[in-house]
């Protein structure tokens, strides 16, 4: 285990990566369905704080394999029983979410011991990892002693927060510190012996597939439970344009996301990558919540919400907004340039957002609004292909 080549040419997702991102979908889902119960029955503080948590408590499980295994798979017999092993903790950790959402909307303590049970189980292996590659590989030592003691540290503490049982708001304070040390171990190992030899162009692959599999779990969860709605009520006019809406919307969701020049400024701009993994846990996040909100528009239609259709529009429109927000501000972190035309498409982009909210107070039949939402993404898709990937190209060949 003394390292992978950061530069590697055709390096890919190994089918064992693979078969470890089965067990995300399962977490993706479990989110996905609580947040749409949540938001159905008008619980949005247990809605947002619920969701935020679990989508960071599962994105950063993924980010602690995938980017390790980037650096140090040595896909020998101890490395995929480890990674089993890990695969056990993630099962684990999507059996807690149930609870932990009751507990914010019962207003008791934050119920996540199950939750850092699966933690337990992935970490102790994990660092396990670590300590493996510090013996193992000399020259990075210090950088793969500096992640197993912060891993260690990150988790006494979690540990320690679900023993002492403090309150909601006290847990979610502490919550927010030990995520906090979560995010800084990377930034300190890294800076150690030069680094990690992670390798840009798998890395990100690893965050696309990623994506890929957010996408997914949202318009099968939608499929599913419009499939529902048209078991008792038939093929009514709305589910079928929800239907539509939800595919159109992941299609360009994956399009523009698809569009970000991640691997070949990683490769040139090693230390971008920390501030692009959290863009893209923040991105994740937003795709997971649309297929949420389009489980509420499903369960509008078979009149299982106790809101309204404003409210279930918003519960698409706020996350679409919020992606295709950070996929923009993400892109210009990478390229560092952003010209006229872009600022329009920009503007454009958020417009229709904006006039799927007005027909929406106006009293525009939900379906129909997120038929317009839809459009969202094809603005800057549009733009792109017809203008944008000139000015993308000539980025990255002055980049060089």
């Amino acid at each position: 285990m003394t390292g992978r080549d950061p530069h590697e040419l055709h390096r890919v997702a190994t089918s064992l990566e693979q078969l470890f991102d089965l067990t995300f979908a399962t977490c993706f889902s479990l989110a996905a369905s609580q947040l749409a119960l949540a938001l159905s029955a008008g619980h949005y503080t247990a809605a947002l704080f619920g969701f935020g948590f679990a989508s960071f408590a599962i994105c950063w499980a993924w980010i602690n394999f995938s980017w390790f295994a980037s650096a140090y798979d040595t896909d020998d017999w101890m490395f995929r029983v480890v990674t089993m092993r890990q695969m056990v903790g993630v099962l684990v950790l999507a059996i807690g979410l149930p609870r932990m959402f009751a507990s914010i909307e019962r207003g008791e303590h934050l119920d996540n011991s199950i939750m850092v049970l699966g933690y337990v189980i992935m970490r102790v292996a994990l660092v396990f990892q670590w300590l493996r590659a510090a013996r193992q590989d000399p020259a990075r030592r210090r950088a793969c002693l500096t992640y197993a003691v912060a891993i260690s540290i990150a988790q006494i503490g979690w540990v320690w927060q679900i023993a002492v049982r403090f309150s909601t708001a006290a847990a979610l304070v502490l919550g927010s510190l030990l995520a906090l040390i979560e995010l800084m171990g990377p930034v300190l190992a890294e800076r150690q012996d030069g680094g990690t030899p992670w390798n840009a162009h798998h890395i990100a692959e690893r965050h696309s597939l990623l994506a890929i599999m957010a996408l997914g779990v949202g318009i099968v969860g939608t499929v599913a439970a419009l499939s529902a709605v048209v078991e008792q009520q038939g093929w009514t006019v709305d589910a079928t344009l929800v239907g539509i809406a939800g595919t159109a919307l992941t299609f360009g969701m994956w399009w523009l996301y698809d569009l970000l020049p991640s691997a070949h400024i990683l490769e040139t701009h090693r230390n971008r990558a920390f501030v692009w993994g959290v863009g893209q846990i923040l991105i994740v996040t937003a795709i997971v919540a649309t297929g949420g909100g389009l489980h509420v528009a499903a369960h509008f239609i078979d009149h299982q919400t106790r809101i309204g259709p404003l409210a279930t529009v918003l519960s698409v429109a706020l996350p679409v907004g919020a992606f295709l927000g950070l996929t923009y501000a993400l892109y210009y972190y990478l390229v560092r340039r952003f010209q006229a035309f872009q600022v329009w498409l920009l503007i454009g982009t958020a417009a229709v957002v904006a006039v799927t909210v007005t027909a929406a107070r106006s009293g525009v039949s939900m379906a129909r609004c997120l038929v317009v939402l839809a459009l969202a993404p094809a603005v800057t898709v549009v733009g792109y292909e017809t203008l944008g990937y000139r000015h993308l190209a000539h980025v990255l060949r002055t980049s060089e």
